[in-house]
Formats: structure tokens, C-alpha cells, sequence
């Protein structure tokens, strides 16, 4: 078999019982998808998530799948673009590092849109969530796409996919030929996340879901896409990654773990890589005081090849000119976390990332590679923040495994309370407790259920 079959004979084969053996893995994953959700239902009120939502709702006559926030309905296709944007658009979703980095919950959003459609329990999105993300993220470890110029939402070509022929019940065959016209017709370029960063950042992914969730749809409709899709002479391999291996046999379920489990939830709002480096900046900041801060010379910022090359290459991150550049600027975010003392939704106003004082001082910024931690990179995500004073004083901190690390993860009180956090203002307090307690029990409801719980207030 090629490899989009084995990876659809694994999806096929994947139940609920494979993660009820794991004793872990339900619990992680009820803690991402309340994480998500939160992340989705807090961007209600952003530009680009209320032009997507017009588009959803005005354009499209078939309706079955609920945009987040509303009580109106869509495609399944165009509910996975607006709602996958909307769980995007923050930067504050989860994180999985490893030879490619990838946000795996930006998959959350096609399971629940299909799963409404067609009418699945929590019992079978639990199922294709954990699928989704054990597939996006073994690919993930199999072959790096940023150093061939490749985003890495091409995976979720494939995860979404077979998630979403998971919920529809396709066969083997179909779901592999849902892989083939998903990953053949939607490749994404990694220019979206180089230089200054536009709003198509948070459509990314959300694109590349609703292109998969209509391939899926073309496949049980007897579509055949091209094969092999990764083997073939102008196939994935050939094109896009390189050569890889992927053996389903070590999947989650079978002889390995559940990846789900490895991945990170973020406790600020800002590209993963800078999650260490604002713990250090806050704690320097406690140390110097604002009269130690007047004094500042010199930041250093030390990172791994990866921190360094996604978030202080470009001469735009020391000048952001949009949200998605500020949250991708080292520069910035330390500059913010010295500054304020914390980072936050409002630390990405356009007011605050084109203050003249914050620009000062990331003029006095320097962001550098450190070979130790690239190659201690992805097992621990360290920063290093030096700081020199105009009296010659030199004040350092290091963070290793940020809060929210598997190393060291946040609990189900700090989700809760960073899902409270994000839809304050939006949700009332019952309604928060009522997703909340949805996610907790979710193998009792469904799609619906969840996403009528979530109805924005007026």
C-alpha cells in the first residue's frame, strides 16, 4: 500500500476504545477542545472573522453546519474556513514542535462542522479530533516543510481529510482519495508566515481545512484524486518534503502513544517560541523596576534556530505594521513584556505595536541564534533574555519548558480559566459553565449542543 492508504486504513481502523486504553488522551483532548473553542469565540469581534461570517452566511444556500458564535448555518466546507479562522486569529491556540511546527487544534474546527452535518456524537468527534491531530502531527515529525519554503497547513490537507472521512463514514478507499485531491490541489507557501505578515495568517490553515472537507465531500461522491499522491513521480515527496517514512504502526492506538498528549497549550497570545521568552522578560522586569527599566542599553535575545529564524530574522519584525507581524516579533514581544509586565490580547493593538517608546526600545534589541538550544530544540523551548544597563549591571533569565509545555503543562483550572478569560464580555457566566461543562462531558452531546452553547451575546 502507498502511504495516503495505510494512513487511511489507520483512520479506518481508529475508535473510541483505542483512546479509552490510553487514560490520558480524552482528558487532553476535552482540555484542547474548550481551549479552542475559547480561542475561536473570543475572536468573534475581529475584522477579518466578521468578513469571513458575512461570506458564510450570505453566500452559500446549503446550510448545516453552525458558525461559531451565531445561530446561523453554512457548508460544512465554509463553517471549517470561518470558525478555523476564528480558533486561529489570536495566535493563542496550541502548538506542536518538531521537525515542522504545526497549531494541531486548527483542526478542531472542520471535526465539529462535519460532525453537525452529519450528525455525530461527541463519542465520534472525540475520535476524529485525536486522529487529526495524531496524523498532522507524525507528519510533522517525519519531514521539515519551512526550509523548502512549504507551510506547514499542507498537513492538515491530509489530517483534515481523513478526520472528516472519519465523520462521514467514508471507506479505506475513499478516504485515501480524499487525501489524494486534497494534498494534489491545495499547496500552501510558507511566504504567508515571512517578512511582514498579513491577515491571511489566521486563514491559513482554516483555508486548507475547507479545502479538505470538500475533497472529502468530492470522495464519497466517487471522485478519484491522483495517486500515489506522496510515491508519485511528481507527488509530495518529489515536489514538496523530500523522502520520509511514516509507519502507521506506531500511531496512537496501535504501538505508540497518542500525539495529542505532546502538544502545547499556550498560556500567552503570541507565536509559541516567544512563550519562554516572556516568561524571562516578566521576570526581569520584577528584578529591574522602572527606574532600572529607563536604564536599559542593551536586550539580548538568545533562541533556537527555529525562535530565531520564524520571529527575529526579518527586518519587519522590529517595525510591525500589522497584528500578525507584532505577534511573530521577538522584538515586540519582549519589548511589550518588559514594558507592561504582561502580554495580552491588548498588547497587539495597532497603538501599542506603533508606540514610538516601544520602538525605541526594540531599537535597543538584539535577537540571536543560541546552537545549544537548537539543539536541545523541540524537547525544550529555551529563551534567554540578557539584559545590559547604562551603569554596566547585566541582569539574565532562562526558561526552559514555558508553562504550558508538556513538560510543564497548564492544568484544567488554568484552561478553564484562560477559556473565561477570552469569551468574558461574550458569553454570559452560564453559558461559560455551560461549554465548559459540554467539553467535560462530551461523549454525552454533540456538535450542536456545543456550538448552540455558544451563542454570542448581543
Amino acid at each position: 500500500m502507498d502511504l495516503a492508504e495505510r494512513l487511511a486504513e489507520y483512520a479506518s481502523g481508529l475508535s473510541y476504545s483505542d483512546l479509552e486504553r490510553d487514560g490520558r488522551v480524552l482528558a487532553e483532548a476535552k482540555k484542547r477542545i474548550l481551549d479552542a473553542v475559547g480561542c475561536g469565540v473570543g475572536a468573534f469581534g475581529a475584522a477579518p472573522v466578521k468578513a469571513a461570517r458575512r461570506l458564510a452566511v450570505e453566500g452559500y444556500p446549503a446550510k448545516s453546519s453552525t458558525v461559531l458564535g451565531t445561530r446561523r448555518k453554512t457548508t460544512p466546507d465554509v463553517a471549517a474556513l470561518v470558525n478555523g479562522l476564528m480558533v486561529r486569529y489570536f495566535d493563542f491556540n496550541d502548538t506542536y514542535l518538531s521537525r515542522e511546527p504545526a497549531h494541531p487544534s486548527d483542526n478542531t474546527p472542520a471535526c465539529l462542522a462535519v460532525a453537525e452535518m452529519e450528525g455525530r456524537s461527541g463519542k465520534d468527534i472525540l475520535v476524529a479530533v485525536v486522529l487529526a491531530y495524531e496524523v498532522q502531527c507524525r507528519l510533522c515529525d517525519a519531514a521539515n516543510l519551512r526550509h523548502r519554503g512549504w507551510d506547514h497547513v499542507n498537513y492538515g490537507l491530509v489530517s483534515v481529510a481523513l478526520a472528516a472521512g472519519k465523520l462521514m463514514r467514508l471507506s479505506g478507499e475513499e478516504m485515501a482519495q480524499a487525501v489524494n485531491i486534497s494534498l494534489n490541489s491545495h499547496l500552501a507557501m510558507r511566504q504567508v508566515r515571512a517578512g511582514a505578515i498579513s491577515e491571511w495568517k489566521g486563514f491559513s490553515f482554516a483555508n486548507a481545512a475547507r479545502n479538505a472537507v470538500f475533497s472529502a465531500r468530492l470522495a464519497r461522491e466517487g471522485i478519484r484524486g491522483p495517486s500515489p499522491i506522496f510515491e508519485g513521480e511528481m507527488g509530495f515527496f518529489n515536489q514538496v518534503s523530500g523522502r520520509f517514512q511514516a509507519d502507521t504502526r506506531n500511531f496512537g492506538g496501535r504501538d505508540g502513544k497518542f500525539k495529542l498528549s505532546e502538544t502545547s497549550i499556550k498560556f500567552f497570545p503570541a507565536e509559541y517560541h516567544a512563550q519562554s521568552a516572556i516568561w524571562a522578560a516578566l521576570a526581569l522586569r520584577k528584578s529591574l523596576g522602572a527606574e532600572g527599566l529607563a536604564k536599559v542599553s542593551v536586550v539580548g535575545v538568545e533562541t533556537s534556530e527555529a525562535g530565531y529564524t520564524i520571529l527575529g530574522k526579518d527586518d519587519e519584525k522590529w517595525a510591525p505594521e500589522t497584528r500578525e507581524t507584532a505577534d511573530h516579533s521577538l522584538p515586540y514581544i519582549v519589548a511589550a513584556a518588559l514594558l507592561d509586565g504582561a502580554v495580552d490580547e491588548a498588547s497587539f493593538a495597532p497603538k501599542k505595536f506603533r508606540d514610538p517608546a516601544r520602538r525605541e526600545l526594540m531599537k535597543k534589541v538584539v535577537v540571536a541564534e543560541d546552537k545549544t538550544m537548537t539543539m536541545g530544540y523541540p524537547g525544550s523551548i529555551s529563551c534567554r533574555v540578557t539584559v545590559k544597563l547604562e551603569d554596566g549591571r547585566t541582569l539574565k533569565e532562562q526558561v526552559d519548558d514555558p508553562r504550558g509545555h508538556p513538560m510543564n503543562p497548564m492544568t484544567d483550572e488554568e484552561v478553564g480559566a484562560k477559556f473565561v478569560e477570552l469569551t468574558e464580555g461574550l458569553l454570559t457566566a452560564g453559558q461559560a459553565d455551560k461549554v465548559r461543562d459540554i467539553v467535560a462531558n462530551f461523549e454525552r452531546w454533540d456538535a450542536s449542543a456545543l456550538m448552540g452553547a455558544c451563542v454570542v451575546k448581543a
